[in-house]
Order: C-alpha cells, then sequence, then structure tokens
C-alpha cells in the first residue's frame, strides 16, 4: 500500500485532543502537492485508491463551491464536464507545475478559471 494512502488512513484514525484548526486542515485536499503528485495515476482511472479518494474530493468540493457561487451570482460549475481522468489529470498537472502548493490550491485555480471564463 502506498505511504501515503498509509497516512491519510491513520491520520483519519487519529484520536486524541486536535487543536481547533480550519475544516480544511485534515483530508487529501490538505496534501502538498509534492507530496501526492506521485501518487496520481490518470491512466488508472478509478481503479486506483489514492485517484478515487481525489476524485471525490474534488466533487465535493466542487458541489460546495457550487452552492456559494449560486448564492453569490447565479452561476455554478457544470460538473457533468469533470470526468475523472480530466480532473486527475488537472490536478496532476498543476501539481507538477506547482510542487509547494496544496490539492485544494488547484481545484481553487479551476474555478476561478471556470468563473472567468463564464464573464
Amino acid at each position: 500500500m502506498r505511504t501515503f494512502l498509509a497516512v491519510l488512513i491513520a491520520a483519519s484514525f487519529a484520536g486524541g485532543s486536535a487543536v481547533a484548526e480550519p475544516l480544511l486542515s485534515q483530508g487529501i485536499g490538505s496534501a502538498t502537492c509534492a507530496r501526492l503528485a506521485p501518487d496520481i495515476k490518470p491512466a488508472e482511472g478509478l481503479n486506483d485508491e489514492v485517484n478515487v479518494m481525489l476524485y471525490a474530493w474534488v466533487q465535493g468540493y466542487i458541489s460546495a463551491a457550487n452552492v456559494a457561487l449560486l448564492e453569490y451570482d447565479n452561476k455554478h460549475i457544470d460538473m457533468s464536464d469533470l470526468s475523472d481522468t480530466r480532473v486527475l489529470s488537472m490536478i496532476l498537472d498543476y501539481c507538477k507545475a506547482n510542487p509547494d502548493k496544496k490539492v485544494v490550491d488547484a481545484v481553487d485555480a479551476f474555478v476561478k478559471k471556470v468563473q472567468q471564463g463564464a464573464q
């Protein structure tokens, strides 16, 4: 099993007292690009555990963003265009170019790009 996956699973079951932090302090979205990029395998699609976690996280994040976008300017991101291959490739490309950033930064950049294109 990949190291990243093992650490992610272990962290999700860790007990103890946690310091109050923003919600995005845990989970695959808060992973650094340098740490996650080697484990993203777009060609394997959803047959890979890391790919499934990442794709599911992105879907949830975009769904939440859509709620805010609809309330703010009555626009949204069409999620039917976000196939697993497209999402995984997009995140991988971003992470290769920005290893010091986080996965959430890749999705935020995508949302911003889509919103600018919609204007």
